[in-house]
Order: structure tokens, then sequence, then C-alpha cells
């Protein structure tokens, strides 16, 4: 042990700071806010992307184009990966419940058949929604297109 790594006991030193107790504590007067402006009084509170008067960048930065609120999201699935999942699976029916267990669709998605590639097997597909060529493409074959009918989301 020598001078440069002596340290205070354990818990005989304080770390908070007394704000407002006097010119001896170091922290009186002003209670270290400074002096004036909007920071110095009691009850401020900084807009959320308040940039010191600065235009924020969130009203610099062009905004385009529409995003409409109602969209309703598919995942789309094309008729070439039913293909090749009656073929390589043997199934002669796919529901969604098929799609998540393979991986094409998570437990939630709103599904889509889609119609890229060609369908050689007879299959039942259950889905949200229908392409009008994947639909008339499955009914084709000998197969039925079976539509979910969602309830209106509140």
């Amino acid at each position: 042990m020598n001078l440069s790594n002596l340290k205070p006991a354990e818990g005989s030193v304080k770390t908070n700071k007394r704000l407002g107790r006097g010119y001896g504590s170091g922290h009186g007067q002003t209670a270290g806010r400074g002096h004036k402006g909007a920071q110095s009084r009691s009850g401020y509170s900084r807009k959320i992307g308040f940039e010191g008067g600065q235009m924020p960048l969130y009203r610099r930065v062009p905004k385009t184009g529409f995003k409409n609120i109602n969209r309703v999201e598919y995942t789309g699935i094309n008729l070439d990966t039913l293909e090749k999942l009656a073929a390589e699976k043997g199934l002669k029916e796919i529901g969604v419940d098929v799609l998540v267990q393979h991986g094409f669709a998570a437990k939630r998605d709103l599904v889509k058949i889609l119609g890229r590639g060609e369908l050689n097997a007879t299959v039942t597909v259950t889905a949200h929604a229908f392409s009008a060529k994947a639909k008339e493409a499955i009914e084709a074959k000998g197969g039925k297109a079976v539509q979910i009918v969602r309830k209106a989301q509140a």
C-alpha cells in the first residue's frame, strides 16, 4: 500500500449532490442550473426533437407519398411453391397451418395465393385471398380454392 492507491472507506463518501444547500456545498445559489434561460426555471421540459431553435430534422426532411393506414398486408405464396410442397410432402390439402409449419408464412400472417408457375397436382388450397389467375389454375386441375373469411378488425 502507498499514497497512490489509497481510497476512502466503503460508504464514507456520499456520491449524490445536494443542490441548493448554500455556498459552502459548492452547489448553492443556482444549484448547477446556470443563469437565466428556460433550463434554469422550474417546470422546464424540452420537446422531443428540439434542436435549440434550429429547424428540427423531422421538419427538414421532405415528406413524400401516401401511407394508407387501412392497407392489408398479405404474405404472397406462388403456385410453383404449392406445387413443390404438394410433390415433396404428398399433400392433397394445403392450408395456412401447413404453410406456417413449413416456414412459408408466420403464424399471424394473412396468406394470398399468387399465380406464378404451374400447378400440376389436384389440391384443396385454403388461404385468406387468391389472385384470379391462381384461383383459375387451381380449379383447372380439379382442385378447390377455399377462401378464409376474416373478421372485420375494430
